[in-house]
C-alpha cells in the first residue's frame, strides 16, 4: 500500500494515515482480510514516529475498520468497505464545504464558485484519464 504524507497540509499525520486506509478500502485497493504492514515497517517506510502509526491503527480499530489477528497483525474487517465508503464521502464533503465557505466569505459569488469547481474537476478528470491511458500503454 502506498501512503502520501504531507506534514504541512494542516491535517494531522495520523489522520492522513487513517483517511488513506479508509479511502483504499472504499475503492477496493484493500480488501477484507488483507493485512496491513506492521507499525515498525510502516514507520520505517514513511520515516514517521511509530507512535503516530500506532495511533492511526488504534483509531482504525476503534472505527471498526481493522481487526487484530492474533500473531498475524492487523487486517481489514469484513464489514469495513461500506463504512469506509460512507466515511470517504463525509470527509470529502466536509473538506469541500470548508473551501466553499472560504470562497463565499472572500466575496466570490456562488456562480463563480460553481465555475471554479467545474473547471478544476474537468482538469483533474482529464489528467486522470491521461494517467490511466499511460499506465495501460506501459503495461
Amino acid at each position: 500500500m502506498f501512503f502520501s504524507i504531507e506534514p504541512s497540509n494542516g491535517v494531522a499525520i495520523y489522520e492522513q494515515i487513517v483517511r488513506q486506509v479508509k479511502f483504499a478500502i472504499a475503492e477496493g485497493t484493500l480488501g477484507p482480510g488483507q493485512l496491513l504492514p506492521s507499525v515498525r515497517i510502516l514507520s520505517q517506510q514513511l520515516a514517521i514516529n511509530p507512535n503516530t502509526i500506532a495511533r492511526a491503527f488504534q483509531q482504525l480499530q476503534a472505527d471498526g475498520v481493522l481487526e487484530s489477528l492474533r500473531g498475524r497483525g492487523l487486517a481489514v474487517c469484513a464489514t469495513a468497505a461500506d463504512h469506509c465508503r460512507n466515511a470517504r464521502q463525509l470527509i470529502i464533503e466536509s473538506r469541500l464545504r470548508s473551501v466553499l465557505v472560504e470562497g463565499l466569505h472572500s466575496g466570490l459569488a456562488a456562480d463563480d464558485l460553481r465555475r471554479i469547481v467545474a473547471h478544476q474537476l474537468d482538469e483533474l478528470v482529464g489528467m486522470a484519464t491521461v494517467a490511466s491511458a499511460d499506465r495501460v500503454a506501459s503495461s
